[in-house]
């Protein structure tokens, strides 16, 4: 088989793996936002503890919807984005929001506008920061992210007043509001209402049980948020193209698909998730660390910008050669 007819096959292989992978969580969301509360809470609130495992396929729901944001989930972008749209209106926020975002913290990663755990001890004490921090990391961002469906039917001239205030050196909030209104206004109005029109009709079905579905999300909220910064924690600043490829089981790495190989996926934004394996053994690449390490050590909290670990190699000094003593 020719080169050309080999990579044919791979892609054919691909598009087929991710119809089904979308089928199965949108399977999975109608189960949890319709089939649960319409005929199965009704005869037993048992039933209600599937929403347990569903909370746990939080993480390779996002990846999926991750792919769709790179655009390597369909290799028709029209059903590529069809496909991100529904999967984002699944998880509550509208897929215009999360690419622009997502695009954004890969060009700013690790400089002033985006590092979420560091912070200039000259001008801001540990615990001014501290707060804001630990709320991000217990479930914050998701919530800030679903908040924004609010702005759904706020007129133009109303995100750009906004973008302008919220605009700083110290953060991408201006520029993806910006972004947004500049070119996906249209269709953040029409999937923020899909996502009220969705859970708010969830929600009413779930009935006196609705608390159920709202510890799910709640579960949702803690696993994104808890994870987001995970990958980038304590590394070094003015570095956008650097991340942590975390540690798991290889079962568990397909189970994410292969989100764990984080720095593989930063060098290589345009790979889709079944071939940064390959990029990672290809380029002798590492693991930094154990995904659960990972993600636990962030609760040190806000890390100073003067910190050895985080300060960019441009300004370390070099350790003093022995042999030279």
């Amino acid at each position: 088989m020719s080169s050309r007819a080999s990579a044919a096959a791979r892609g054919s292989d691909h598009t087929v793996t991710s119809l089904v992978l979308v089928a199965t969580a949108l399977g999975v969301l109608f189960l949890q936002l319709a089939v649960l509360p319409l005929w199965l809470l009704p005869s037993n609130a048992a039933w209600g503890w599937l929403l347990a495992p569903a909370a746990l396929l939080t993480t390779p729901y996002w990846s999926l919807l991750h792919e769709a944001i790179h655009g390597t989930l369909l290799t028709r972008r029209t059903w590529n984005n069809r496909c991100g749209r529904a999967l984002a209106v699944g998880y509550g926020a509208p897929f215009a929001l999360l690419k622009t975002g997502h695009l954004l913290h890969h060009r700013y990663s690790r400089t002033r506008r985006e590092r979420t755990e560091v912070y200039e001890p000259a001008t801001t004490r540990w615990a001014a920061v501290a707060p804001a921090y630990y709320l991000r990391l217990a479930g914050g961002l998701y919530l800030a992210e679903v908040a924004t469906v609010l702005l759904a039917a706020a007129p133009a001239r109303a995100w750009r007043h906004l973008a302008r205030r919220l605009d700083s050196p110290d953060t991408v909030t201006g520029l993806l509001l910006d972004g947004v209104r500049r070119r996906h206004l249209r269709q953040f109005r029409v999937d923020g209402f899909a996502v009220v029109l969705v859970h708010g009709a969830a929600g009413l079905a779930y009935g006196r049980h609705v608390w159920m579905l709202g510890a799910a999300f709640a579960a949702r909220a803690v696993l994104i948020s808890v994870a987001d910064n995970a990958y980038h924690y304590g590394t070094r600043l003015e570095a956008s193209l650097e991340a942590m490829n975390l540690r798991l089981p290889r079962a568990l790495e397909t189970f994410v698909l292969a989100f764990n190989l984080h720095g593989v996926h930063h060098r290589h934004p345009g790979l889709p998730w079944h071939e940064l394996r390959r990029a990672f053994t290809a380029d002798g690449d590492r693991f930094h660390l154990g995904w659960f390490a990972a993600v636990g050590r962030q609760v040190r909290g806000p890390i100073p910008a003067t910190a050895p670990e985080v300060e960019p190699a441009a300004t370390r000094v070099a350790p003093a050669d022995p042999s030279r003593r």
